[in-house]
């Protein structure tokens, strides 16, 4: 049999000079920007969705522009806004397993089907009651919350390791690159030609996404209709996953916690991801706030600003992990090494760019600190947030979703804490004492990190197969030996 190395894939029987393994790659980051951009566009419609007037809080609204027809007050909108997180929160776990024993596809299939449906109903359901939109934003949730677990199970079948890094680069930066898009393009579809039209144009289009992925994307290289050959078994042999029935480890092994919260390696990825979340959410959520209450900027001039840092992100994880999986395949670094350098750009480097924010004065500088503090920030997708598959291809799913769940509390906790800082001193001081928290949660994910991160495939990962071992009789040498021992 060919080595891995020996093997070059070619184009021919596979989908043109891309590989296949690019287009599942590709179509995943479509399919994560969708999720995050239909979670993000009811914050957009519901400024043009509320009377201001009539719940009496028109500071909140637009002055150019006119009531909306509901008279939803401070708890409903909080309510509405908050509700998503209920199905998130709540659906991880289900999700990593369901991934890992069915289908990681048709899980990623229905959650993106089950947001589409929910955005495309939103209207009319506005029109009925609050409560029925309440109850398609929870839906809406549980559909987001099985696409990390999926995409992990996914990548963990189709990404050889020496090219893990950018691939998982390439799917997760589409969270950031989709909620940006969706909040500017939500925001003009609002200006021009009215809330309905964020729903029913963004869920229209985002529905053509559902029959790409049916079409071209499988759970594993070898139930790959479009796959060539030569690529298939590099895939399979990189991964050593020759047998098509057992491509899914992790099928008919029981998930092993006890050793799963027992392993420094996995606790080293929960802390991280947790303390990580808290600077993420920060800046995803309340980097216009910041803008607009210290920088001063206009709100016309905000959007841009505001969805900069995070074109730049996107570009330098992609970069940045490119270069990463090269120094591997050379055999400069191990994956533990690089696992854990990308993890400290992320926290380093916006731990330094805060604390130059609470301290140096002026816009320009402003924007540029932000700006460097939300890329280097992308160093997670090739970081922490892809180390689970590397330590547990067969538990990937379940891994990344408990780490998920707990990185979510971060997100509840964000607006809360920023909100009471800046309630009645929106003013540097406040952000201050925000930027003290993120700068002191980076410094405990880099701590904590660097110390106990590992690249390597644990034990535990293999459960069956090492009872399986330790039931087998000896074979007769070993059996003599051991009794001559």
């Amino acid at each position: 049999m060919k080595g891995v190395k020996e093997l070059e894939v070619e184009p021919r029987g596979g989908l043109g000079k891309l590989h296949t393994r690019y287009v599942v790659c590709i179509l995943g980051s479509i399919g994560m920007g969708i999720i995050y951009g239909l979670k993000v566009n009811f914050h957009v419609a519901i400024v043009s969705m509320v009377n201001y007037t009539a719940v009496g809080g028109s500071e909140h609204g637009n002055s150019d522009s006119e009531d909306g027809p509901f008279v939803w007050n401070a708890l409903i909108q909080g309510l509405l806004l908050s509700a998503y997180f209920w199905g998130y929160i709540v659906s991880e776990l289900p999700g990593g397993k369901l991934a890992e024993s069915y289908s990681a596809k048709w899980v990623m299939f229905g959650a993106v089907a089950i947001n589409v449906v929910a955005v495309l109903l939103t209207p009319i359901c506005a029109q009925l009651h609050f409560s029925i939109v309440i109850v398609l934003r929870v839906l809406q949730g549980l559909g987001g919350g099985v696409t990390f677990p999926a995409m992990h199970c996914l990548l963990a079948h189709w990404a050889p390791p020496t090219e893990r890094s950018v691939m998982s680069s390439i799917v997760y930066s589409g969270t950031a690159l989709g909620s940006v898009i969706f909040l500017l393009v939500s925001g003009k579809i609002a200006a021009s030609l009215g809330w309905e039209l964020i729903f029913y144009i963004e869920g229209g289009v985002s529905a053509l996404w559902l029959i790409f992925w049916g079409i071209l994307a499988a759970d594993n290289p070898s139930l790959e209709k479009y796959i060539s050959p030569q690529e298939r078994d590099l895939i399979n042999l990189s991964l050593h996953q020759d047998d098509p029935e057992s491509v899914h480890g992790g099928r008919k092994a029981s998930v092993p916690w006890k050793a799963i919260f027992l392993s420094p390696a996995f606790l080293a990825i929960l802390i991280a991801h947790t303390c990580s979340n808290w600077g993420w959410y920060m800046v995803l959520v309340e980097l216009p706030l910041y803008m607009k209450s210290v920088l001063k900027f206009k709100m016309s001039e905000n959007a841009l600003l505001t969805a900069l840092p995070f074109f730049t992100m996107w570009i330098f994880s992609i970069i940045f992990s490119k270069v990463l999986d090269t120094f591997r395949e050379k055999g400069l670094i191990t994956t533990t090494t690089a696992r854990k350098i990308a993890t400290g750009v992320a926290s380093l480097g916006p731990l330094v760019c805060f604390v130059l924010l609470c301290y140096i004065g002026g816009s320009v500088a402003g924007v540029i600190l932000m700006t460097l503090a939300v890329t280097a920030i992308g160093g997670m997708f090739s970081g922490f947030l892809s180390n689970h598959i590397d330590i547990s291809p067969n538990f990937a799913g379940t891994l990344v979703a408990i780490t998920n769940t707990v990185a979510t509390i971060p997100g509840i906790a964000v607006p809360f804490v920023v909100n009471t800082l800046t309630a009645k001193d929106p003013s540097i001081t406040s952000w201050r004492i925000i930027f003290w928290i993120t700068v002191t949660l980076f410094a405990i994910e880099f701590i904590v990190y660097t110390i106990f991160g590992s690249g390597e495939e644990q034990p535990w990962n293999n459960p069956n197969a090492t009872a399986e071992a330790e039931s087998q009789p000896l074979k007769p040498d070993k059996a003599k030996a051991a009794e001559t021992a």
